[in-house]
């Protein structure tokens, strides 16, 4: 599997001061935002807080992000290794192809697949417009 991008997910219990930390606390610069959450740029990596899903404070609630070619390739190379498949491969509604497992811990790691007409694939800092 060629892993070609990824991020760590953050679920906090309040996203307006996990947002307010990391912009304006820590000084990160921000790579997009999107309808329920903000990703920053954080070196060679990326940092996403997220408004759903949060949890206890102190306690990491979030997920390893991974981007792979094809997601559907991925759970068919990952069941014949033997790794169990907690959610299948499914279209979310921000327009990612996203796929479960957990690592030996249980920490979560979504496979993510980037459709070709996705946001993300296409430069932000410029428009033909």
């Amino acid at each position: 599997m060629e892993i070609l991008n990824s991020r760590i997910i953050l679920r906090p219990s309040d996203y307006a001061r996990t947002l307010e930390f990391y912009r304006d606390g820590l000084g990160l610069a921000i790579s997009r935002e999107y309808p329920g959450g903000t990703v920053f740029f954080a070196g060679q990596s990326l940092v996403e807080v997220a408004a759903h899903g949060g949890g206890e404070p102190g306690r990491f609630d979030g997920a390893i992000w991974l981007q792979v070619r094809d997601v559907s390739d991925a759970a068919a190379e990952l069941a014949l290794k033997g790794i169990a498949i907690e959610r299948a491969p499914e279209l979310e509604p921000w327009g990612l192809w996203e796929m479960w497992v957990r690592d030996p811990d249980g920490i979560p790691i979504v496979l993510v697949q980037v459709p070709a007409e996705h946001p993300i694939r296409r430069d932000q800092r410029w428009s033909a417009e």
